[in-house]
């Protein structure tokens, strides 16, 4: 027994060239502010742990220095060709980033 035939043509979302944009800017502005995001605190948390200061001035050098982090990521996300480049570019480096901290035992997964 065969499977009912689907039809030859399935009706496709088709976008109109405006709705393309926004779309990829919608994206692009999610990627800075939640991408960016992601990125400058992984790296303060690395800067944190491994510059060779005391404690506090570590962290304190490493939380003024995400402002910059975070202001860069931003313009390179709206800098790039595409918005799957921007996300690509945002959090393969984050990822591996938190993959540094890990080995460090320096990431803490849990809530408590």
């Amino acid at each position: 027994m065969q499977a009912p035939a689907l039809p030859e043509k399935i009706a496709r979302l088709r976008l109109s060239a405006g709705a393309v944009y926004r779309l990829g800017v919608a994206s692009r502005s999610v990627a800075a502010i939640a991408g960016g995001y992601v990125l400058a605190a992984m790296v303060t948390m690395l800067l944190s742990v491994s510059l060779p200061m005391a404690r506090s001035e570590a962290v304190m050098t490493a939380t003024l220095l995400s402002f910059a982090i975070y202001t860069c990521a931003v313009m390179w996300v709206f800098a790039t060709r595409s918005a799957l480049r921007a996300w690509l570019g945002l959090l393969i480096p984050a990822a591996v980033i938190a993959a540094i901290l890990q080995l460090m035992d320096a990431l803490s997964w849990s809530l408590a």
